[in-house]
């Protein structure tokens, strides 16, 4: 923005306002707070004079006192910050440290309590997959068991087996002995 009479009167504002609140004094006015040296740039300097005595100019020090005291107000009032409003010999404030809205050992707490409860249902999930895959496995054996059962047949207590019939299977025990037997 452009730097104007008025931008002026309102820095000389602000400089009087954080001379009176500094020094809780009311005398300190607009015509106290004099700029010199105004360039395109927006660079100068200001002295503030004592309005008692109007000649004498405050001690730099109370000057510098009362800006470090304000200088957030004086920012606000120009919307800039540190970093773009520069008061030479006068250090920059530091803003307070950000506190977090929650505390940091409820988060830590959180995260703890999610890897816990992750966990149990890992292990619940795990869990109930091997089951299946136990009683899946055991309904495997038990319907091959059967499979084993109808394919071996008891004669007279003991296991045999069921003789495979298709044509063009030869029957080893009836080969050899055809000579022996006479037919019928």
């Amino acid at each position: 923005y452009a730097w104007d009479a008025n931008e002026e009167y309102l820095f000389k504002a602000m400089v009087a306002f954080a001379m009176r609140r500094y020094s809780s004094k009311s005398t300190t006015q607009i015509s106290n707070v004099l700029l010199c040296n105004v360039t395109d740039r927006v660079s100068f300097w200001f002295v503030v004079t004592d309005s008692s005595k109007n000649v004498t100019t405050v001690p730099g020090s109370v000057v510098e006192a009362a800006i470090r005291m304000n200088r957030n107000r004086i920012n606000s009032a120009f919307l800039l910050s540190d970093k773009t409003l520069q008061f030479l010999k006068i250090t920059s404030t530091l803003s307070p440290p950000v506190e977090p809205s929650t505390p940091v050992w409820l988060i830590v707490f959180g995260v703890v309590l999610c890897l816990i409860v992750a966990g149990i249902v890992f292990l619940v999930v795990s869990g109930i997959q091997k089951r299946k895959k136990k009683n899946k496995e055991s309904t495997e054996r038990e319907n091959l068991e059967e499979k084993v059962e109808v394919t071996v047949t008891l004669e007279n207590g003991l296991p045999c087996e069921v003789l495979d019939l298709k044509p063009g299977h030869i029957n080893g025990v009836f080969a050899a002995d055809d000579e022996r037997f006479t037919s019928l």
